[in-house]
């Protein structure tokens, strides 16, 4: 009797992720930047995008959290009755270094993702960038 009701856990359990698989298999790779999304990539392409996006992902991580630490610190100096004025401008630095080398390793990484595709899916992906940026420079030039 014990081994029927495993079994019928097990199956009850592999019945209900079944659904949640073919979800997670229909949605873009994981890591895939949003201007490749709706780009068919060849199985090649995948792997050097894929080899590209993790290979930054430890700097990205570590300039991420640097940043992170820097504002929490700033954020609670200012709220302190310690407050100083040098002290707010060194961790304002620090976040801003931070963030500038984010934005940074972010252009690296697509100028490589770009260099991966072919001029067709080239084209694709500024057709997808032009869609995206035109709501947003109409709503500013109103």
């Amino acid at each position: 009797m014990k081994y029927l009701s495993i079994t019928v856990s097990l199956l009850l359990l592999s019945a209900c992720s079944m659904p949640l698989l073919a979800l997670a298999q229909q949605g873009p790779p994981p890591g895939l930047p949003p201007f490749l999304h709706g780009i068919e990539l060849n199985d090649t392409q995948q792997d050097k995008v894929f080899a590209a996006t993790y290979a930054q992902a430890p700097e990205l991580r570590e300039q991420e959290k640097i940043a992170f630490k820097a504002h929490e610190q700033l954020r609670a100096l200012a709220a302190s009755s310690a407050y100083d004025d040098a002290k707010a401008s060194a961790l304002a630095n620090t976040a801003a270094q931070a963030m500038a080398k984010i934005s940074l390793l972010h252009a690296r990484l697509e100028q490589q993702l770009l260099a991966v595709l072919t001029p067709e899916q080239r084209q694709q992906a500024q057709q997808r960038d032009d869609a995206r940026q035109s709501p947003r420079h109409l709503q500013r030039a109103e």
